[in-house]
């Protein structure tokens, strides 16, 4: 199985941090890991979407071309996931969707740590417009810029550790839903710290994905 991981901004290095995360979630399956070239550094409210919207949907249309079995898009604001949804007749998984249908689930309602404030918006829109509003209990930035995550030495996993423990004492949360793609390789430690699942959407989603393709298959 074939799954094309599609990062829509231009750094790589996050590209690798989600390529090793699909790789460990699905690790039958070929992780094909792309980064959108040309597109903003990092995905930062919707005028950052916009930007990146052309690059990602051309590399969704060339995994297809190029034989993948289902497209994840790994931006938690799911930039694009209707437009390439419509472009192609593989499953595309957007990680925000999955990250949400994880924690439902797993029969919890949730709260999602984001990066900055200007990202809150897209991501409350998104989950109105899947239906899991009764779900999700707050959308919650760390202020943490996006590629805070990719500076050695940052303080970005402490001050998203803290929104953790504010969503949980706070809002009640069952679970959390981390809110960036960049975040990926910090969801099992936290998850250990405050003892509630801490959901990954780039895991989450390329487990949907493998059970789509199969039962697509059957």
């Amino acid at each position: 199985m074939r799954l094309a991981v599609i990062n829509p901004n231009s750094t790589a290095s996050m590209t690798a941090k989600i390529a090793a995360a699909a790789q460990a979630a699905a690790p039958g399956a070929q992780i094909d890991a792309r980064t959108c070239d040309g597109a903003p550094p990092a995905i930062q409210g919707p005028e950052d979407g916009a930007a990146a919207l052309p690059f990602l949907l051309a590399e969704v249309q060339r995994a297809e071309a190029e034989g993948a079995d289902a497209c994840i898009i790994a931006c938690f604001d799911d930039t694009g996931l209707a437009q390439a949804r419509a472009l192609v007749g593989i499953p595309v998984i957007g990680i925000g969707e999955a990250g949400f249908h994880a924690a439902m689930l797993l029969g919890h309602r949730y709260s999602v740590v984001t990066t900055l404030s200007v990202s809150v918006p897209v991501i409350a829109a998104n989950v109105a417009a899947y239906g899991l509003g009764s779900h999700c209990l707050a959308v919650r930035a760390s202020e943490v810029p996006v590629l805070e995550l990719e500076r050695p030495g940052s303080d970005a996993r402490a001050r998203i550790s803290a929104e953790i423990a504010r969503a949980v004492a706070e809002d009640g949360a069952g679970a959390i839903v981390l809110g960036c793609a960049g975040m990926a390789d910090l969801a099992a430690d936290l998850s250990r710290v405050h003892g509630l699942p801490v959901i990954d959407g780039v895991a989450a989603a390329c487990g949907f994905a493998v059970a789509l393709v199969r039962l697509r298959a059957a």
